[in-house]
């Protein structure tokens, strides 16, 4: 099934005349830019964005060639429809807009939002069949505390996603912890401990 042309254009002219002209509008696709954090604080910096999705084999392309000013895909794979990309996306931007979350500075930590993944979080008890929470969490020592979640978004990134930090945006104290965690790694790589 693909979708026809003019049931988009009537819905987007109709936002057009009761909100005004959006400054984005949309299509989600697998061809599309992948959508990165970003792209959802970028368009959370707009006033009004229209997201169109298709179905099974799509829509009409001369909706993506005349009424889209951009593609957005959010990975490489097929969904059966854009509904789901499109909540991704809207939850994504939603987040970044102030007053939707309550801890606005829990935002600015999260996972990718300065191109780091996110330290581990524990909460209460402090011991769980006999699993304890690191020390340093439960010491009070606010300073430490912070260095180890640094220490700890650093590790994490370095393991899982060192791509990320390419571009990542790291404060001094980051820069050393980061070049310990590189030398340490060398070392394990040349059998040193």
């Amino acid at each position: 099934m693909v979708l026809k042309p003019e049931p988009l254009f009537k819905a987007v002219d109709a936002i057009r005349e009761d909100a005004g002209e959006p400054q984005a509008i949309l299509l989600v696709s697998p061809q599309g830019r992948r959508f990165t954090q970003t792209e959802a604080a970028r368009l959370a910096g707009l006033d009004r964005v229209v997201i169109l999705c298709g179905r099974y084999e799509g829509i009409d392309d001369r909706v993506r060639e005349r009424l889209a000013t951009e593609e957005m895909s959010i990975g490489d794979y097929v969904l059966s429809g854009g509904e789901l990309p499109a909540l991704v996306i809207v939850d994504a931007v939603a987040r970044l807009i102030p007053g939707v979350v309550g801890d606005e500075d829990s935002v600015a930590g999260d996972s990718f939002a300065r191109g780091l993944l996110d330290y581990p979080h524990y909460t209460r008890p402090a011991e769980f069949r006999e699993w304890k929470v690191p020390d340093v969490l439960v010491s009070g020592h606010h300073a430490e505390i912070r260095k180890w979640r640094k220490r700890q978004a650093l590790e994490l990134t370095l393991q899982r996603r060192p791509d990320l930090l390419v571009d990542a945006e790291l404060d001094v104290e980051e820069q050393d912890i980061l070049r310990e965690l590189m030398e340490a790694k060398k070392g394990v790589a040349h059998g040193r401990d």
